[in-house]
């Protein structure tokens, strides 16, 4: 009997020969089976379990030099690399923004010693990364993402940057790290877990969950959950203490009128309809169905006017103001849910501000600015949820935002860094009687 063979097929694997293998699907068009390079290790093992020969020409690694660092890990953080090591180098850390995810990744990389890619979400963490990369492990770091194209045997790449090019880096590295992993299973996004052969994967997040729930995708495509810490596990010692305050504030009257009128006009559909709106998944479906429902569209404009005048109150314009004049030692992260808000609190007050438009030269110099204390305050939407070290911010203000629990997390997370004698605070202002009270409560349940 002829030896099976694998071979790599542009983000997929060939076998060929008289065996049947799992996850493998008969392709008629090359006279093969074919799987997901997503399960190359599994292929492997199942083949030399069941004592089978067969020739394996997948991979083919980048040349990779010894790979050394001379980290040093704290007792959570070699926990950590441990439980990813038990758990047969596959799998995820949940751990608070600031207390070291990259640290841990960068020792796993020198303990496996073969060629491995960093995959993250923006082009300011592929330069942290590829900094703290080249600084630690003495190499230097190829770069795919911000019109670099560059492979080495320790590569950092954005996860658009990787997905365009799975099908040519898909069988280079033995190691694959997603950083940011939440982002993983968005469509398109997976077929870089898919179409890559790396038998060690390694996810890092502060929140796994997404509110789509498509986290539970995540398992399949880097591994489980292996270690999980929350904020509260490490505040004091390794994080900054903290607070989380909320400001409740009354809408004028003109402004109750007008919220209560639109949010009438949405719960008055919901009723009708029988409908019952328990979960973010059901939200969604009630979305998707004012797509081609015209009172439903109505229902759902009616209530994004209604958010809207809880979230742009006079109120919290008033109480910004004041924590601000209030807090004048505190450098300050104002976080608000859309750019409107944004563009309206740096006008009103004079601040600087970062939104998705704002170009990367304009971002890093709003940044070092913040930074180096010439402004005490920045406003921004969402562009400061993640990947971005500003251990200056010891007060953060959300002014609005969704009922995400990751994203909450994400903004808390931006004050957490240690530094002598600080003690962060989050504020929240939320306007009374509204749905907003509620979004409120449904943030912070990941918290603690």
């Amino acid at each position: 009997m002829q030896p099976a063979t694998l071979s790599f097929d542009k983000g997929s694997i060939l076998v060929r020969g008289e065996v049947r293998v799992p996850y493998a699907a008969w392709d008629d068009r090359v006279k093969a089976f074919r799987a997901q390079a997503l399960y190359y290790r599994e292929m492997v093992e199942y083949l030399k379990r069941s004592g089978l020969f067969f020739k394996d020409s997948v991979q083919d690694p980048v040349p990779c030099p010894m790979l050394n660092c001379s980290l040093q890990l704290r007792g959570y953080q070699l926990n950590a690399l441990k439980a990813w090591e038990d758990a047969g180098r596959k799998g995820v850390l949940v751990l608070p923004t600031g207390s070291g995810k990259t640290v841990i990744a960068i020792k796993a990389i020198a303990t496996v010693n073969e060629p491995v890619i960093v995959v993250v979400p923006t082009l300011d963490l592929l330069e942290q990364w590829r900094s703290r990369l080249e600084e630690e492990l003495k190499v230097e770091v190829g770069v795919y993402g911000g019109g670099d194209n560059v492979i080495k045997a320790v590569t950092v790449s954005t996860y658009d940057s990787a997905y365009l090019r799975a099908g040519e880096l898909g069988n280079r590295f033995s190691f694959i790290v997603f950083d940011e992993v939440h982002h993983l299973p968005a469509e398109g996004y997976r077929q870089i877990a898919e179409m890559f052969t790396a038998p060690y994967r390694m996810g890092l997040t502060a929140t796994l969950e997404r509110e789509d729930m498509l986290h539970r995708e995540i398992p399949r495509l880097a591994g489980g959950i292996v270690y999980r810490l929350k904020p509260d596990d490490l505040a004091g010692r390794y994080l900054s203490k903290y607070t989380l305050e909320r400001i409740s504030l009354d809408l004028t009257d003109e402004e109750k009128a007008e919220y209560e009128k639109h949010h009438r006009i949405y719960t008055d559909y919901l009723a009708s309809r029988g409908i019952r709106l328990a979960s973010p998944l059901d939200f969604q479906r009630f979305i998707m169905r004012s797509a081609r429902d015209r009172d439903a569209r109505e229902a759902l404009l009616a209530r994004n006017r209604a958010m809207d005048v809880a979230f742009n109150s006079e109120a919290k314009i008033d109480a910004l103001e004041e924590i601000l004049r209030s807090s004048p030692e505190d450098r300050v992260l104002i976080f608000t849910q859309h750019n409107q808000l944004v563009y309206r609190i740096s006008k009103r007050f004079l601040l600087p501000y970062i939104t998705h438009r704002s170009g990367k030269d304009e971002r890093a110099e709003v940044l070092k600015g913040f930074r180096e204390g010439r402004y005490r305050a920045v406003v921004t939407s969402k562009v400061l949820d993640e990947g971005i070290d500003v251990p200056e911010a010891s007060l953060g203000i959300v002014v609005s935002g969704t009922g995400s629990s990751r994203e909450f997390i994400q903004r808390l997370g931006r004050l957490l860094r240690k530094k002598e004698g600080k003690q962060a605070r989050l504020i929240e202002l939320v306007s009374k009687a509204t749905s907003e009270s509620r979004t409120s409560w449904r943030r912070k349940r990941g918290i603690g």
